[in-house]
């Protein structure tokens, strides 16, 4: 049985009256790797820092094992002014009384599984995803028994995510990780937590994958429907009968009476857990029927000596949804820019179709003014907005967004950054598009709106470019992704799967080395016009003597196999990075096949070669 780090009994958190949470109930056991998730509002990273031990619960008992490490892992982690990696990591393990070799040897092995190289980097020119490694190395130097981590894939690029799933489920021993990402959740946890007042006990508990619980959240909902359907039914027949009897005039109708109320107040309660609020999402689109809505031509763009985009050709047409994959810093938001003819190409052309209306969602959210109240970001020129040509009244229109109506008068820069990100979308469900531009747009997003988010681009008209870390809309929402790779190479690939398929090869092609030439074979005998030296003749035919005659037929014809699949090899590798056969996943795939298959009779025969060899030496 695993031992218990951590447990919470009937725990409750409320801000002034309005209750965030209540009475939560669960434990934390060794080897536990647990993801949490939930709407946003339901107080999520407010439980991890109850957890940590940062803020103190309004009601119930969190207790822990003694003397039990923890490690934490905020959203948006911040490092002294002025400091480096090395002291970063070593700050965080002053207090442990290590000898000065053990503080090296710690601080060296936390950088390897960070895959951080510079020690003496300062921090400040870390990019968000380096910064965010760091952060994630500071707790694991200090050999944490539970690691709480709050949204750990935010700021990380797809690379940082694929090494984060990779190092979760070594280290350390148990976990709870607060995330939206549905793929790193699956990839990671094996046991879920849903915090949602949805439930009688305020959260749902499931034992496996995310897609598991998934499967578990359905029949239990599907269950708790089909018992209010059941309850409701109960009430209704029990108020017929109250209707009749005007008066309760024994203890039996009285008690009837009772449980009637009982009933209702039950039935009350599961309707008001059951109601929830979705976003409404849809972008409007100008029906333009041109095929061609962008075209590039021999598009180039550099940043000093380092290419990110290098003669590109591409046709945006309405319907497609085209997918940006690649490193931070790769070029992914200058290629939207220079889609949307906000920067200017080192070479080459973007030519917009006559009248083009191009709506763009800004990562960092430049278009908010943080001092704006959320009414007059909403509706900046009066009490009401313009949606598919009717008058929608602020209230209403923010509503919709699961805004409260006392939010209207609070200034944007403080609210959260999931209801940034929906007051952004809000604004640009009013801006009729032929090209939609989206730049991160799920940054802080709660999953049901993300789901809500995926159903509308899916049914956008126009042409959409999609850059996101959240690779389930990615390859949801996606018809064509491009990958680049920061030098200017840009490959494209049918869907997340291939470019999963192609990065897995890569990873294991091994350096480009010359290959040796095999060994000569043995030189066949000639017939000289004079009779050989007894000597010479004598030691040829004691080296035949030494290969079986099947043996012989092998040797004899092995160069030439060895040629032939050499030549294969090559023509298979050469494949692999053919751009026809790169955008065909099953091509792609059988290709990778047969360059295995290859390579494996390559190698059995330079091993098949030496054995015979060593035959005809005698060795």
């Amino acid at each position: 049985m695993p031992e218990l780090l951590m447990s919470c009994q009937d725990l409750s958190k409320a801000f002034g009256t309005a209750p965030l949470f209540k009475d939560l109930s669960f434990g934390v056991f060794e080897g536990d790797h647990i993801g949490v998730v939930g709407p946003n509002g339901a107080g999520k990273s407010t439980l991890l820092k109850i957890l940590a031990g940062i803020e103190e619960p309004s009601d119930g008992i969190r207790s822990a094992r003694k003397r039990l490490k923890i490690g934490f892992v905020e959203q948006d982690p911040g490092f002294p002014e002025g400091s480096t990696v090395d002291s970063v990591l070593r700050g965080a393990i002053r207090g442990d009384h290590l000898e000065e070799y053990e503080i090296d040897g710690r601080i060296a092995v936390a950088m390897g599984k960070a895959d951080l190289v510079d020690e003496h980097q300062p921090t400040a020119t870390l990019s968000g995803g380096w910064k965010k490694r760091l952060a994630i190395a500071r707790e694991l130097v200090q050999e944490p028994e539970l690691l709480l981590l709050d949204e750990p894939t935010n700021h990380l690029d797809i690379d940082g995510i694929l090494w984060l799933e990779e190092l979760l489920p070594r280290e350390p021993e148990a976990f709870v990780a607060v995330s939206h990402d549905r793929y790193f959740l699956e990839a990671v946890a094996s046991r879920v937590i849903e915090i949602n007042r949805a439930y009688a006990s305020g959260l749902f508990d499931a034992k496996g994958r995310y897609s598991e619980y998934l499967v578990k959240k359905d029949d239990l909902l599907a269950g708790q429907a089909a018992y209010q359907e059941s309850l409701r039914n109960r009430v209704r027949g029990e108020v017929e009968w109250l209707s009749r009897k005007a008066k309760a005039r024994t203890r039996k109708a009285q008690a009837r009476i009772d449980s009637a109320g009982r009933l209702k107040d039950e039935l009350k309660d599961l309707d008001s857990r059951s109601k929830t609020s979705t976003i409404g999402i849809e972008f409007a689109g100008t029906e333009r029927r041109t095929k061609r809505l962008v075209v590039t031509e021999g598009l180039r763009k550099s940043f000093g000596d380092r290419e990110v985009v290098s003669n590109l050709d591409l046709i945006l047409s309405p319907g497609m949804r085209l997918g940006l994959l690649g490193a931070n810093g790769s070029g992914k938001s200058t290629l939207m820019r220079l889609l949307a003819k906000l920067d200017a190409p080192d070479a080459g052309t973007v030519t917009h179709a006559d009248k083009l209306k191009v709506v763009m969602f800004d990562q960092h959210r430049a278009r908010l003014d943080p001092g704006i109240s959320l009414k007059r970001t909403l509706a900046p020129f009066g009490d009401s907005v313009i949606h598919d040509g009717r008058s929608v009244h602020v209230g209403g229109w923010a509503k919709r967004f699961l805004f409260r109506t006392d939010q209207l008068d609070t200034p944007v820069g403080r609210l959260s950054g999931g209801e940034q990100a929906r007051v952004l979308i809000a604004r640009l469900m009013l801006e009729p598009a032929d090209l939609l531009l989206l730049d991160e747009p799920t940054n802080d997003l709660d999953i049901p709106t993300l789901e809500v988010l995926e159903e509308s681009l899916l049914e956008f008209g126009g042409a959409l470019v999609l850059v996101t870390h959240d690779r389930y809309l990615l390859d949801r929402v996606s018809t064509q992704l491009l990958a680049l790779d920061g030098q200017g190479g840009i490959v494209p690939y049918a869907d997340y799967a291939q470019w999963e398929i192609g990065r897995e090869f890569e990873a294991q092609k091994p350096a480009v080395v010359p290959t040796p030439a095999p060994p000569a074979p043995a030189p066949k005998p000639t017939t000289p016009a004079a009779a050989p030296e007894p000597a010479k003749a004598t030691k040829a035919k004691a080296e035949k003597k030494k290969l079986s005659y099947l043996e012989q037929r092998e040797w004899a014809g092995m160069e030439k196999r060895i040629l032939e699949i050499e030549a294969e090899v090559e023509s298979l590798q050469a494949a692999t990075t053919d751009t026809a056969v790169v955008a065909d996943h099953k091509k792609l795939q059988a290709s990778l096949s047969k360059l295995s298959d290859a390579q494996g009779e390559l190698e059995m025969l330079y091993a098949r070669w030496a054995e015979l060899e060593a035959k005809v030496k005698g060795a």
